[in-house]
């Protein structure tokens, strides 16, 4: 039984552990904790992954937590570094293997390969979705807070006026949030990444999921980084921007 742990705000989390999932060990039996492992929940564990924060989200894990002889294996993705590293015990886990799912920081790179046996790059692929037709012409992508998804939609508005189009919107979320205007269609679709392919604009925040799965489309994808505890999402849309020839 491989064991999950994949504790942090919001699905993103749970979205990248399904495609890690998906990717490296494809029809495994898996369990996906998001509370921290109580005690004998590792015990006979063919692998403990640990997603995104190498010490938990508040730094809550460490070595004693897992038995010996358990692999224990890191999702890493872009963290504000200088935010997280406070927060690592002395008793800090060590992983048999770090994969790095996006480029990090030089020093959070360095602590890793210093606590890894082996650090390397993995492209994810998320589990099939059935194909879907975009049910607009531009996509606003985002499951909240409320005032975030409305500056989203506000900026599809903004994009569209400098491009001289005025594209029918549509807002795909777990839920509509108050003030929507009127003309942008609601739809709650998960996973919204099928849609992308037949989108003229995506529109988002710049979190690591949305980004990656709008890769193939990254033409077309507008983003706005919003501040986070942890997730350095200024630093991957400047990174998308660049990708793009855009600045």
């Amino acid at each position: 039984m491989i064991v999950c742990y994949a504790r942090g705000g919001g699905l993103g989390h749970l979205t990248r552990m399904r495609a890690y999932l998906h990717t490296v060990h494809p029809g495994a039996e898996a369990v996906v904790l998001t509370e921290p492992p109580a005690p004998g929940a590792l015990e006979g564990a063919t692998e403990f992954v640990v997603d995104a924060f190498p010490a938990g989200l508040d730094g809550e894990l460490s070595a004693s937590d897992v038995p010996a002889g358990v692999p224990v294996v890191h999702l890493a993705r872009l963290l504000r570094w200088e935010a997280y590293r406070p927060l690592i015990p002395d008793d800090a886990l060590r992983f048999d293997r770090t994969w790095l799912v996006e480029p990090v920081t030089d020093p959070h790179l360095t602590y890793l390969r210093e606590i890894s046996g082996t650090v390397a790059p993995l492209h994810l692929v998320d589990p099939p979705a059935a194909a879907a037709t975009a049910p607009a012409d531009w996509l606003v992508v985002h499951s909240g807070p409320d005032h975030e998804t409305l500056e989203l939609v506000d900026y599809a508005r903004e994009c569209a006026a400098l491009e001289g189009a005025t594209p029918s919107l549509a807002l795909i979320s777990p839920t509509a949030p108050d003030g929507l205007p009127p003309d942008v269609r609601h739809v709650s679709i998960s996973p919204a990444w099928p849609l992308f392919a037949t989108a003229d604009r995506i529109v988002s925040a710049a979190g690591f999921n949305t980004v990656r799965q709008a890769a193939p489309h990254r033409d077309r994808h507008r983003v706005v980084p919003f501040p986070r505890r942890f997730d350095d999402q200024f630093t991957r849309a400047a990174r998308l921007r660049a990708r793009q020839g855009r600045t």
